[in-house]
């Protein structure tokens, strides 16, 4: 299996599917340290970063911001005194596309 960090976004729009039960078994594998959360039945991957303070905590936030410029696939991004909070999901399908564990890997390397 080929590393999914290394795989660009696709373009994705409203009508477009969300990924199965079965891609979705296969994609969480490779991003270990993120949990799947359901909000308002929108399924979505999360992780909370621990940092040393809060400068260290933004200055990563700002790293993810501009990833998903990059990539032009946006977060949500909650930045605490020592923790950032990052949660992806595709807006436009109301759910969990491929896009999403690509950016999970994607902001992972960030560190």
């Amino acid at each position: 299996m080929s590393d999914i960090a290394e795989l660009k976004c696709e373009a994705c729009q409203a009508g477009a599917p969300t990924v199965t039960d079965a891609e979705l078994a296969e994609l969480v594998k490779q991003i270990p340290d993120w949990s799947v959360e359901v909000r308002e039945g929108v399924m979505q991957l999360e992780r909370v970063y621990k940092f040393k303070n809060f400068k260290l905590a933004l200055a990563f936030s700002n790293k993810v911001a501009e990833l998903a410029e990059e990539e032009f696939h946006h977060p949500s991004i909650l930045t605490e005194w020592g923790k950032t909070t990052i949660t992806w999901w595709t807006h436009a399908i109301g759910g969990l596309h491929k896009n999403d564990f690509i950016m999970a890997a994607k902001t992972d390397r960030l560190l």
